[in-house]
């Protein structure tokens, strides 16, 4: 192969990464999902059912994620449930993972398309530990 041909694959085999690169989604507004949760001990606010479970139990909660600002790959909003309301705080990475907090937890998700994103929850507590994913999508 001549040296131009070489030239031609590298080149383009660079410029691969850039246009794999996808715009950042617009993230504003009102998100819904149904958690799919096992819960430990006496759970969250969100899950909480009076009584500490002694067994690992199955539960599921509508949620509602509202994003009033952005700014980039950074946002923030309130992951609400009809017992409570959380303020979060989160980046979205350049491959599509998203990193958030609220006060006694972590979530790590993933941008599905631009109006769908699953996000993972993880709750560790003394007495507590809550584990969930829940697939939300955003509302017109």
């Amino acid at each position: 192969m001549s040296k131009l041909a070489w030239i031609s694959v590298l080149a383009a085999l660079a410029a691969v990464p850039a246009s794999a690169e996808t715009a950042i989604p617009d993230l504003r507004g009102t998100w819904t999902g149904e958690s799919e949760s096992i819960v430990l001990g006496g759970a969250n606010p969100h899950h909480a059912t009076g009584t500490p479970a002694p067994e690992p139990r199955f539960s599921g909660i509508a949620f509602t994620m509202t994003i009033d600002k952005q700014d980039g790959r950074r946002f923030s909003g309130k992951f609400t449930s009809a017992r409570t309301s959380d303020t979060i705080i989160a980046v979205l990475s350049r491959s599509g993972s998203i990193y958030m907090v609220d006060d006694d937890g972590y979530t790590v998700g993933t941008m599905l398309a631009p109006n769908r994103m699953e996000l993972c929850y993880m709750h560790l507590a003394p007495a507590t530990r809550v584990v969930s994913c829940t697939e939300m999508t955003k509302r017109p």
